[in-house]
């Protein structure tokens, strides 16, 4: 298992971290059939969507925000009741085979690291299984 540190910017971001974690993969060569991507996170998630076009995570974060208000009547006293509801909608884990020591990824994929508790310091875990 290999571990990203991830430093976000923002309360609510999506970073494409896919290179991050083909570099990783690479060096594991024809070893690895799939590549599991989790987040040990309950306010952040990863996602696998379009990586061509900004405006679609950009599209994403505003929509996850019209669904699910930062001030609401939540319970959760902390102040971010909001972003453990947006990472149980977007996941904490992908799994993404791998061909040839290459990530196989569609076209205009892309695995987006979603923060939605920041600025913080996040790690995310890469897994290899053959």
């Amino acid at each position: 298992m290999e571990r990203l540190q991830i430093k976000t910017g923002g309360r609510n971001q999506l970073l494409d971290v896919t290179e991050q974690i083909a570099r990783l993969v690479r060096p594991h060569g024809k070893d690895a059939k799939a590549v599991m991507v989790y987040v040990p996170h309950t306010t952040a998630g990863i996602l696998i969507n379009e990586c061509a076009d900004p405006c679609v995570a950009a599209d994403i974060l505003e929509h996850l925000e019209m669904l699910v208000p930062p001030s609401a009547s939540y319970r959760h006293s902390e102040g971010n009741s909001d972003a453990h509801i947006k990472a149980s909608i977007v996941g904490s884990s992908v799994l993404v085979p791998v061909t040839g020591g290459e990530l196989s990824l569609g076209t205009w994929q892309g695995i987006f690291f979603a923060e939605f508790d920041g600025p913080r310091s996040r790690h995310v875990y890469v897994t290899f299984l053959s």
